[in-house]
């Protein structure tokens, strides 16, 4: 991604300082001065899609941070090595090596090969980060293309003594660190005491496969996926994908280690353990997490609505939206998914479309204003802090010209599109008023047959600010009525 104009430029130019960029270390659990490895490169690895489905809104939101990030990153003038996996094998249903890989699920579901599954299900994930302006990592690689890496991995693991084989698999003996756990904060003790699964054969109940034997399924014959090892015919566990594959492109030490929050007791601990096992320290200086989007206070996968990408654009809504949205909350705080929310956030964003485009072409960006918004998102992404300045900047005393180009270098961080075509066309919103509208309106009514002005009033201004207006409809001898209408810009 080419800028037309880096903004460090734009800030030397009114001789102004870039502020210093500081990130949240999950390991650390503290927030640092980022200082990179090797002077203006960075070194990125994120955990990828396992591509046995499609990605729901709460898995992107995930992608959305680490795209904030590098475009951060970006801002402050570095060069990005962004490394992401495709986990196509090895991924098990439980986190605890119990069930069968997700791509044989997935293949089972769909009646189709795991190959095709992940081929498929790869293509539209690529297709909904597209769809939401985010940046393709430098280097997108699959676990079934580095099964070699892997196999080396372990056999390290095997010869410095991490390793003990059951009749299913190879292990890898967690008990053998002594900080094993330690990005979690895990209580070893108390896991290990109050375990309410069967241990089968593994030692302790944190311990984790590196590679799990082939079971013959005696309907579905060979398993689709599996390779010779010197351990036998099988496939990897799902944490050495990203030891060996970070390792193969990024070294044994790298910047950034970016996933979702879930990653943090198992599956990011598993990777830190692995490569202390093999070298002797862990891989990452900063390890960053994205928190999840919830609905009714509940994970949006584990709430029963895993809601897509394409089901919000065939409500009407634009990708684009769906990023707002997102960026009005900040990447460590979980943020409630509501249709209300996204009507809130496509108003907002068809307002921004509507200004940029009455605004002439010409301006100068405010060197001032852009040091501002670089200080909130150089602290650790603080994207409420950076749209607030965003919408200070529209009501400003800059002229017109200046605000559209100062709002431009703001969106070569945020990424919302404000200059792209389809911002030139009004996109649509959804004409089904959200339920929480509905509640509102149908308190307002009975606030009326009650007679209870003041709060029929303050009901019509909560209508109001999540983006509607509510008429009364009278007709003589007919029940009260009323029309719910989205405002206008």
């Amino acid at each position: 991604m080419a800028y037309q104009q880096s903004l460090v430029s734009i800030l030397k130019a009114s001789s102004l300082s870039l502020p210093v960029l500081q990130l949240y270390d999950s390991y650390r659990r503290g927030t640092f001065d980022f200082l990179p490895i090797t002077d203006n490169q960075v070194s990125m690895y994120a955990c990828g899609p396992t591509v046995y489905d499609y990605a729901h809104i709460g898995n992107l939101r995930t992608y959305l941070f680490t795209d904030l990030l590098r475009r951060v990153l970006m801002a402050n003038e570095y060069s990005i090595k962004h490394v992401m996996n495709i986990t196509d094998v090895g991924h098990l249903t439980s986190d605890a090596d119990q069930g069968e890989d997700k791509m044989l699920k997935g293949a089972r579901k769909q009646g189709k090969t795991a190959w095709q599954i992940a081929q498929y299900f790869e293509q539209a994930f690529m297709e909904d980060l597209n769809r939401l302006g985010i940046i393709t990592p430098k280097i997108v690689c699959r676990a079934t293309e580095h099964i070699e890496e892997q196999i080396d991995y372990i056999k390290a693991l095997q010869e410095n003594g991490f390793t003990y084989t059951t009749s299913d698999g190879v292990y890898f003996d967690s008990q053998k660190l002594e900080r094993y756990g330690y990005l979690a904060r895990l209580n070893i003790e108390g896991l290990q005491g109050g375990k309410r699964v069967e241990l089968a054969q593994k030692k302790h109940h944190t311990d984790f496969a590196l590679w799990k034997f082939s079971v013959v399924d005696t309907q579905q014959g060979d398993r689709q996926m599996q390779w010779e090892s010197p351990w036998g015919i099988g496939f990897p566990g799902w944490h050495i994908e990203c030891s060996a594959m970070s390792e193969k492109y990024l070294g044994t030490r790298f910047d950034i280690h970016v996933g979702g929050e879930d990653h943090i007791a198992v599956h990011h601990s598993n990777e830190i353990a692995q490569c202390e096992g093999r070298h002797g320290h862990q891989q990452a200086n900063f390890w960053m997490h994205g928190y999840f989007l919830q609905s009714s206070g509940e994970k949006l996968s584990k709430s029963g609505r895993s809601i897509l990408l394409k089901d919000l654009i065939d409500k009407g809504y634009s990708p684009r939206a769906f990023r707002y949205l997102v960026l009005t909350s900040h990447y460590r705080s979980h943020l409630q998914f509501s249709f209300a929310a996204l009507d809130s956030a496509s108003i907002a964003l068809k307002r921004l479309d509507k200004l940029m485009h009455e605004w002439p072409l010409q301006g100068k960006v405010s060197g001032e204003l852009l040091q501002q918004f670089l200080k909130h998102v150089n602290n650790d992404l603080k994207t409420p802090q950076a749209l607030a300045l965003l919408w200070s900047v529209t009501k400003g005393g800059l002229s017109d010209a200046d605000k559209r180009a100062t709002l431009l270098a703001f969106d070569q961080v945020l990424g919302l599109g404000l200059a792209s075509d389809e911002s030139a066309m009004p996109f649509k919103v959804s004409s089904i008023v959200p339920e929480e509208v509905e509640v509102l309106a149908q308190k307002r009514q009975l606030a009326r047959i009650n007679k209870d002005w003041g709060l029929s009033d303050r009901l019509r201004e909560c209508i109001k600010e999540a983006g509607y207006s509510i008429e009364d409809i009278k007709e003589e001898g007919a029940e009260q009525r009323y029309k719910i209408t989205l405002l206008s810009v």
